[in-house]
C-alpha cells in the first residue's frame, strides 16, 4: 500500500529519475535515509520496473511513428507465441499490446520513413502468415507521456486518491450557500 510520501517520490521520480537521493528526498519532505529505504522498497516491490533516459526520436533518425492494426485467422496458443516472438524481435516495435474487438494486435513501430515501414512489414509477413495488415502514420504527436496517474494506486487504507477525493465531495454538506441549478426546486 502507498502513502502520500510513497506517491510524492514516485510523481518525483516519474519526471526526473536523475536526481540524487537527497533531492528526492527535499522535494517530498523527508530525511535522506528514510526516502532512500522507500525507494528501495518501491523498487523490491515492483512499483519501480527501472530508470532510463528518454532520447530523441527525431535526432536518432526514427521520427515516424506507425501504427500497425493486425487481425488474424489464427486463434491458437502456438500461434500467438509464435507472432508475440517474431514482433517482440523487431527493434523498431515500441509497443505492442492485445486487443479485444476487431484487431487483434496493435503495434506501433518508430521508423525513418515510409520505405523503413515497407521493410518491416515484409521481414514480418515473411515470417509469420497474417490475415490483415491496416497501417496507420502519424501525422502530429499530440500527447505522448511515461507519467503514469497516481491517482488510482491504492493507499494505506485501501483506497485509491480518486475513492478518496470522491468519497470527501459526497460527505461535503450542502448548505444555504450552496447555488443550485436554475429551475431545481429547493
Amino acid at each position: 500500500m502507498l502513502d502520500e510520501f510513497d506517491r510524492k517520490i514516485l510523481a518525483t521520480l516519474q519526471v526526473d529519475s536523475s536526481l540524487s537521493v537527497q533531492e528526492v528526498a527535499d522535494r517530498v519532505g523527508l530525511s535522506s535515509t528514510p526516502c532512500w529505504r522507500r525507494i528501495q522498497k518501491l523498487e523490491s516491490l515492483g512499483y519501480i520496473r527501472g530508470r532510463v533516459a528518454l532520447l530523441n526520436a527525431d535526432k536518432l533518425n526514427v521520427g515516424v511513428s506507425v501504427f500497425i492494426a493486425v487481425k488474424t485467422s489464427q486463434h491458437n496458443a502456438e500461434w500467438a507465441q509464435r507472432f508475440r516472438k517474431i514482433v517482440t524481435s523487431f527493434p523498431e516495435v515500441v509497443d505492442f499490446f492485445r486487443l479485444s474487438g476487431d484487431v487483434d494486435y496493435l503495434i506501433r513501430a518508430v521508423v525513418p520513413d515510409i520505405r523503413a515501414y515497407d521493410e518491416l512489414y515484409q521481414r514480418l509477413i515473411a515470417k509469420i502468415d497474417i490475415y490483415d495488415v491496416s497501417s496507420m502514420f502519424a501525422m502530429e504527436q499530440i500527447k505522448s507521456t511515461t507519467e503514469l496517474p497516481l491517482l488510482y494506486a491504492s493507499s494505506q487504507n485501501g483506497r485509491t486518491a480518486a475513492q478518496t477525493a470522491r468519497h470527501a465531495a459526497a460527505a461535503r454538506p450542502v448548505t444555504a450557500s450552496t447555488p443550485h441549478p436554475a429551475g431545481a426546486a429547493s
